[in-house]
């Protein structure tokens, strides 16, 4: 199987069913976790499984004296697996990651078994919620030296010469969660800077290949700060039938051009929370 051909097909499927996957609330609702291990998967796995909660094997439910149900549908979750290879040439060894698959259930579409890792999720409310962006904006600001300007206009953009966040003022977006959402945007941008994950190192335009890859790590990356501090984000304002097929278009011309973007977006959200990995 193609297993980039398989993911993209799937999150395609998703927006022609009128879901954004980056833009479902998949870490303010409570992330989805492996059962066997409590850990939560990768934000592309967050997409493809599309719901939160406990997700195991048909093994892993078996063993823990549970069964799956009857027509249930398995789930993908991808991951890479790093295999040394010989260049036919130099005879020289390297590793190369390849990209892998396997299926798990959700915990609900089991008999038998019982949840040990999903905790209930505390939604703060606006005030704290505020503070919590707040806190993730000024954290990073501080933390990598990035310039951040409000002023009266129509353009948020981020200037990698200065190192800057070019946002309109407050009072000129109709929403705190699309004020943040913006924020988030520009400042995954900011992290392609040399001098952090170094994925601006050549100028890119306006329907470019590396333009709209560069659009969707933002896009990915917003979504799951916004998502992170507990702002809704249900109704966002891109969720619009031309932003939806612009999308489509672009993941339908290059089947590698999601799990790229996913994996780029899990690095920013990283950095700019101050996490490892």
């Amino acid at each position: 199987m193609d297993i980039y051909a398989e993911v993209t097909s799937r999150i395609m499927q998703q927006m022609e069913n009128g879901v954004i996957p980056w833009r479902k609330p998949w870490i303010a609702s409570g992330a989805a976790v492996s059962h066997a291990t409590g850990k939560a998967y990768s934000l592309l796995n967050q997409m493809l499984l599309g719901r939160p909660g406990e997700y195991l094997t048909f093994k892993q439910c078996q063993e823990a004296g549970g069964r799956v149900r009857k027509g249930e549908k398995s789930h993908m979750v991808v991951f890479w697996k790093w295999i040394e290879i010989e260049d036919e040439e130099t005879g020289e060894k390297k590793e190369v990651p390849f990209l892998r698959y396997y299926n798990v259930f959700h915990i609900d579409q089991c008999e038998g078994v019982t949840a040990k890792h999903t905790t209930e999720v505390r939604f703060p409310d606006g005030a704290e919620t505020l503070e919590a962006a707040q806190e993730v904006v000024y954290d990073y600001l501080g933390r990598e030296g990035v310039k951040l300007t409000h002023s009266e206009g129509d353009r948020a953009f981020y200037r990698p010469a200065t190192d800057e966040v070019v946002l309109p003022i407050r009072k000129q977006f109709v929403s705190t969660a699309e004020y943040y959402s913006t924020v988030f945007h520009e400042l995954t941008h900011s992290t392609g800077h040399p001098s952090r994950l170094n994925r601006l190192n050549r100028p890119s335009f306006f329907g470019t290949e590396d333009y709209s890859k560069e659009e969707l790590v933002a896009e990915i990356g917003a979504a799951a700060l916004v998502n992170h501090v507990g702002l809704e984000t249900d109704h966002s304002f891109r969720n619009s039938a031309a932003y939806v097929q612009n999308w489509l278009q672009v993941l339908k011309d290059d089947k590698r051009f999601i799990v790229s973007a996913a994996g780029k977006a899990e690095k920013a959200v990283n950095l700019i929370l101050g996490a490892a990995g």
